[in-house]
């Protein structure tokens, strides 16, 4: 077994997307001859948005996890901001910014570069050192958000001259929210320099999306394209291999968090277009931004439910009893790339989707090939009607679910065997 080290901020039991995709791939690594070893956060001095205890019953039986201590500033963001938790990505958990807020921002975006968590640095770089002075390290892996985690696994290339895979979840400069905290040129200066290096510096880049591998590639001309490489999220096959029966109320769900600046006017109008006899459900399960769910609230009334934020297996049951799956790619600027974790959850489901956003984006794409669902425009009315009309005049609670086997390309364990591929390719 070759032991590659993956250092991590977010883990169980942290919630959310961010912590899925390497607690998957160290799930199913030892499969394809691999045995990963975890440096992450001690959950005690960890700043999550969210936490989910139920995803630690996916951690591997006998899987190796040193957990550090952390030097952080969300406290005092918190004092300062009277917020209860850490922002979320985004900040979609704080609505409008206070005075407070935009100046708690202004601060994290250009005295904490590249990101508050940076704090944690410097323990993980000290735990890394002791495992690799006492194991054989095949490779080491930072994954990022936090971006800062990356120059954790750049000192270590530096110093000790190992195999250095950087994981990039997310754009870092072109992060929509990179705005938010009011950067000013200096520092916009200086997390580029620090984006540029890690680029440079790693051996291998890994991220989720092709739009986002041509952003990184084209932050300079110095980067090898070639070196960086696409794996997409996924589902967990195991996760979805439960009968769960369909509502018997035709019945559309919308997972994950819904800010103030997704675009959901015209879905909202589509469905009260809606021709039924029947009664319909709308169930949102997440963060919902105020103003939206009033307005869901006034416009669809006692038709709409919605959850806070539940354990990620109950949310998996949500998307499997569900009649269609609602998906919004927020309306920005390079929203084409946008690929959230979300979307191949809902793909594992096999429940059909209907996705708001780019019909040429990589979302979009993926998909028409899955024959999941269908994506439309924003304002593409008549579109969404057609659509939802046609599976509500098929609605039957009762139908078996249609299996497809393109889907399983997306599935944890495949997408696993496609990172070992990578691996493998440094050995040559």
């Amino acid at each position: 077994m070759k032991k590659i080290l993956i250092i991590t901020y977010y883990w169980p039991p942290s919630g959310g997307p961010g912590v899925q995709r390497w607690l998957k791939f160290s799930k199913y690594l030892p499969e394809f001859g691999y045995d990963p070893i975890i440096i992450t956060v001690d959950p005690e001095k960890a700043e999550y948005p969210i936490k989910d205890h139920t995803l630690e019953q996916d951690v591997r039986a006998g899987q190796i996890v040193y957990r550090t201590d952390c030097s952080g500033i969300y406290e005092y963001y918190k004092k300062l901001t009277k917020a209860q938790s850490a922002p979320y990505s985004g900040f979609v958990n704080e609505g409008t910014p206070s005075l407070k807020q935009k100046i708690a921002r202004f601060i994290r975006g250009n005295f904490f570069l590249p990101d508050a968590r940076r704090g944690w640095n410097k323990h993980a770089y000290r735990q890394a050192i002791k495992i690799i002075q006492e194991e054989k390290i095949d490779a080491v892996i930072t994954t990022g958000p936090p971006m800062s985690t990356h120059l954790v696994g750049q000192k270590l290339k530096k110093r000790f001259h190992l195999h250095w895979i950087a994981d990039f979840r997310d754009p870092w400069t072109d992060i929509y929210y990179y705005n938010k905290m009011y950067p000013t040129p200096i520092a916009k200066a200086i997390d580029r320099k620090y984006e540029r290096n890690v680029l440079l510096d790693a051996d291998q880049v890994i991220t989720v999306s092709d739009y986002i591998k041509k952003q990184l590639a084209a932050k300079s001309p110095a980067i090898q394209a070639s070196k960086i490489k696409v794996i997409a999220n996924g589902f967990d096959a195991e996760d979805f291999d439960l009968i769960i029966p369909k509502e018997d109320v035709f019945t559309i769900t919308y997972t994950g968090t819904l800010a103030a600046d997704y675009t959901i006017d015209s879905f909202i109008h589509t469905v009260k277009r809606l021709s039924t006899s029947e009664k319909l459900k709308l169930r949102f399960v997440g963060k919902v931004d105020q103003g939206i769910a009033q307005k869901l609230s006034e416009q669809l009334g006692d038709s709409v439910e919605i959850h806070t934020f539940v354990a990620h297996a109950d949310a998996i049951k949500y998307m499997k009893s569900s009649s269609v799956l609602l998906l919004i790619i927020p309306n920005i600027e390079g929203n084409k790339g946008n690929l959230t974790g979300k979307l191949f959850e809902y793909i594992g489901s096999r429940t059909p989707i209907l996705c708001l956003g780019p019909t040429d984006g990589d979302a979009a794409t993926i998909i028409q090939v899955c024959k999941a669902g269908k994506t439309f425009e924003y304002d593409d009315e008549e579109g969404m009607l057609h659509f939802l009309t046609s599976l509500l005049n098929n609605f039957n609670p009762q139908s078996p679910i249609k299996e497809n086997n393109v889907v399983n390309r997306y599935s944890r364990k495949s997408l696993t065997q496609s990172l070992t591929q990578i691996l493998a390719h440094h050995e040559d």
